[in-house]
């Protein structure tokens, strides 16, 4: 089972307590994927449609735990998709109004198809709990979670730019930045942020989810940072090598040229503790001199040796050329 439908699967089985919640959770899934068929005789009657049985089952919950009602879904096999679609359906017209005027996607008058879904005004989302209710619906119903061992990405899928618009206002107003784009003929609201979509899982009530979800960040997060500081620590070693090997190098060059003799006591002894000790550091080579010095003191004559060995390279190039 997928990471994304393991999240479905827990919030189709939360149970809200509240009507005005569970009237909040209806209108998200009737908004994303709802249809409102009207007769000539204006009769309403409402189509729910998803690729996804668990989204069939949390609306004709509500529904019935709201309106006192049984409805039908309708399962027909999708060849294209290799998938079934469910399609769940309220044909009492008396029913059909009171659920599309309780979700206020029907004017009080019974008359005006309207959606508003404004976290100003429209007062199934006004309250902060409702809010979280509504989210969960719109999930459910176009929402996906990338597996977090492979990426962060939250999103829920929208036909309109404008309702996009608003379910990133009502993410926004939990403090969760979320950005809209287009992706071919849907608006995709999206959050890549780890710690915060950590955040929506618990506004969504997704407590199983977020745990898991946040275990794995965690290991993650330890993985990277480990990882980190492995290829800082290869890269100092790597320099201190290839520095180390320069400066014998030079070493050499001198004590096979001109010797050691010309050379002051100090620089002498540091170059002879380099030979004998290729792999130690700069702080490491001065505690063993006979006069400990610091690493800037190591360093400084090192350089001076690097000097010498260039002035003789030069020099030996003039004598050639002359």
């Amino acid at each position: 089972m997928s990471f994304s439908r393991k999240v479905k699967e827990e919030l189709s089985h939360s149970k809200t307590a509240s009507r005005h919640c569970q009237i909040a959770e209806l209108a998200g899934i009737i908004g994303m994927c709802g249809r409102i068929k009207i007769s000539e005789d204006n009769k309403y009657q409402i189509y729910v449609h998803t690729e996804n049985i668990m989204v069939a089952r949390k609306y004709q919950y509500l529904v019935t735990q709201l309106y006192d009602v049984n409805i039908d879904t309708v399962v027909r096999n999708s060849r294209q998709k290799k998938s079934n679609l469910y399609t769940v359906v309220v044909k009492d017209p008396t029913i059909a109004r009171k659920i599309l005027q309780s979700v206020k996607l029907l004017d009080m008058n019974g008359i005006d198809i309207i959606e508003d879904l404004s976290t100003i005004y429209n007062t199934i989302i006004r309250n902060s709990c409702c809010k979280r209710a509504f989210l969960r619906g719109v999930f459910l119903a176009t929402g996906s979670v990338s597996d977090p061992s492979k990426a962060y990405h939250f999103e829920i899928t929208s036909i309109t730019e404008e309702k996009a618009q608003q379910i990133k206002e009502i993410i926004g107003f939990f403090g969760i930045d979320a950005k809209v784009i287009l992706r071919k003929k849907y608006y995709v609201v999206y959050v890549k942020e780890g710690s915060q979509i950590v955040d929506l899982f618990n506004i969504m009530e997704a407590h199983v989810a977020l745990m898991e979800f946040e275990n794995v960040r965690i290991l993650k997060e330890m993985r990277n940072s480990i990882n980190r500081k492995v290829n800082c620590e290869t890269a100092n070693i790597n320099k201190t090598v290839n520095a180390a090997s320069r400066q014998i190098e030079d070493i050499m060059y001198i004590k096979n040229t001109v010797g050691f003799g010309e050379l002051s006591e100090s620089l002498e002894e540091v170059a002879r503790v380099r030979i004998e000790h290729p792999d130690l550091s700069l702080k490491d080579l001065g505690e063993i001199l006979s006069k400990p010095i610091g690493k800037s003191g190591v360093n400084h004559r090192l350089k001076k040796l690097s000097s010498i060995a260039q002035n003789i390279r030069e020099q030996n190039k003039e004598d050639i050329l002359k």
